[in-house]
């Protein structure tokens, strides 16, 4: 597999939880220390935690440190390119829907 592909991938299942996704559009809101995107969901810190470190491995989500804080960030280069694949089938697929539209309306 190529390894374009494969990041894509990792990045696609990380996304795959509701829980992952609502965590990347808070902190594409700006960057928020790990314990207020804990006190934003109705789970465990471990288990915010274990999404975290799922987002950041698949390249998602930036963490720095602060002192004693992680304070975590979208990585919105790697937003941008996903956004960028998945803006590739719309390219071609809506012609293609169009014309399948189309070619239905002219049958009926």
């Amino acid at each position: 597999m190529h390894a374009a592909q494969s990041r894509t991938d990792e990045q696609l299942r990380a996304l795959a939880d509701p829980t992952r996704r609502a965590i990347v559009a808070m902190v594409a809101q700006g960057e928020h220390p790990a314990g207020r995107i804990a006190e934003s969901f109705a789970m465990t810190r471990p288990a915010v935690s274990r999404h975290l470190r799922v987002l950041r491995l698949a390249g998602l989500i930036a963490m720095r440190e602060d002192g004693t804080q992680k304070l975590y960030t979208a990585d919105l280069d790697t937003l941008r390119a996903l956004s960028t694949w998945f803006a590739g089938f719309w390219d071609t697929g809506l012609p293609r829907l169009k014309d399948l539209a189309e070619t239905e309306a002219k049958s009926t």
